[in-house]
């Protein structure tokens, strides 16, 4: 696999050496005594590729402009604006391509229609995920957003079951790029930069607009416990999008800006403590849809027959997997890295045998500071206040077993972070 790039990588560190810290009356720091400004922050990329091929590096993904508390911010209390050149995009076309789909993907299709958008497993013969994809139904035309490591895989084994249907797929991943933006003030930020005096787009719903002379198509997801408005443009708009979303709402001052790009760091943070796991870091291909923590978000279970449909069907009626995704509270200051490993606790806190692997984590601003993590563990331990031990930080560490969602917006008004966010670039490959 090539890498790919994204068409917005000068942009990024362009805006880096444009941003400066302002001087601070902290005297333990270097130069604060005279009130000189420090250097200003570097923008930092990180490898993304498979998890089980790391080894094969499939783009970078810009991980934080070197202002990580603002990033976060703006994310809970603005827009963060987050370039994601980690997504592919398949383009299907074709008068049969619903049926088709309908009866190779986990959701109910049939009800597609222009304007909405549905999550949706693509599994093989054994029941096992090969891509975690977004269907975008345009009418004329579906755009699927998925992992960009999946997209060749998807296109060729779905290409195996079409016989005499209508229906083509294609590549446009180097034809469309995708932007997403993540926090309260997104939609106003798209309704200003497309010309329009509001913009209300529920959970689900697609909608096309013109930002400058380019059309944009937008779907709504919410992965960090705020509106999340999805963008796909094409790659020869991308900087005309990116600049346009990033001068929306601009009063002039930097350090107090309320739409700010942001990295992985910061959208990683926020969307754990929404409770979102992700494809290729908390589950990857070959997972059970009943192992993922998001089954009813993606499988239908009222359809018609599907590819892997009588394994999925086997293990629902079974009442339960072997192995699940669940939330982890550390109970002390010690933050475990993706792949740590997680065992039982037996009599009088002793270690029992290994029961899982962490699979995401970090610090926790919205639970001052918390460390917190996804896991995949052994069913018979996912019950909620179950205290397992955690390897952490070079030491044994104690965790207890909750939800995987730690905030919610409705419950938790929005607070400026009490301290950056700390998650290790490691923890989500």
């Amino acid at each position: 696999m090539m890498v790919h790039d994204s068409p917005l990588r000068k942009r990024h560190e362009s805006y880096a050496g444009r941003i400066r810290t302002p001087p601070h009356a902290d005297v333990a720091r270097p130069g604060a005594a005279q009130g000189s400004q420090t250097a200003p922050p570097q923008v930092e990329f990180i490898a993304y590729g498979r998890s089980d091929q790391p080894e094969k590096i499939a783009c970078e993904i810009l991980a934080t402009f070197g202002q990580l508390q603002g990033e976060y911010a703006a994310i809970r209390k603005g827009a963060g604006v987050m370039d994601c050149p980690h997504r592919g995009t398949i383009l299907i076309t074709g008068s049969d391509r619903r049926e088709f789909l309908n009866r190779m993907f986990t959701q109910e299709l049939k009800d597609l229609a222009p304007g909405s958008a549905k999550l949706t497993f693509w599994l093989n013969r054994k029941g096992r995920i090969e891509s975690d994809l977004v269907l975008v139904e345009l009418g004329d035309r579906l755009l699927v957003s998925l992992d960009i490591t999946q997209v060749l895989q998807t296109i060729t084994t779905l290409s195996e079951y079409i016989i005499v249907e209508d229906v083509q797929l294609e590549d446009a991943s180097e034809q469309f790029h995708h932007i997403s933006v993540h926090g309260p003030r997104a939609s106003a930020v798209i309704a200003q930069i497309a010309g329009r005096s509001e913009f209300d787009l529920d959970e689900r719903q697609t909608t096309t607009v013109k930002i400058g002379d380019s059309d944009v198509v937008i779907f709504r997801s919410d992965q960090t416990g705020e509106c999340g408005l999805h963008l796909i443009t094409s790659i020869s708009s991308a900087e005309t999008v990116w600049d346009a979303l990033l001068a929306a709402e601009q009063d002039g001052n930097e350090s107090s800006r309320r739409v700010r790009p942001i990295g992985w760091y910061a959208f990683n943070t926020a969307r754990i403590e929404a409770g979102t796991p992700l494809f290729n870091v908390d589950f990857a291909a070959d997972t059970l849809p009943h192992e993922t923590g998001v089954l009813h978000d993606r499988v239908s279970f009222t359809k018609g027959c599907y590819l892997g449909q009588e394994i999925v069907a086997r293990i629902e009626s079974l009442g339960q997997p072997k192995q699940q995704l669940v939330g982890l509270r550390m109970q002390s200051d010690l933050l475990p890295v993706a792949g740590a490993q997680v065992f039982a606790q037996e009599g009088q806190g002793a270690l029992g045998p290994q029961i899982g692997l962490v699979t995401s984590s970090t610090i926790s601003p919205m639970l001052s500071a918390a460390c917190i993590a996804f896991a995949m563990l052994k069913t018979a331990y996912t019950t909620p206040d179950t205290i397992v031990t955690v390897a952490a930080e070079g030491e044994q560490a104690s965790a207890k077993v909750c939800d995987r969602c730690f905030y919610e917006r409705a419950s938790s008004p929005a607070a400026p972070p009490s301290t950056a966010p700390g998650a290790n670039p490691k923890d989500d490959q």
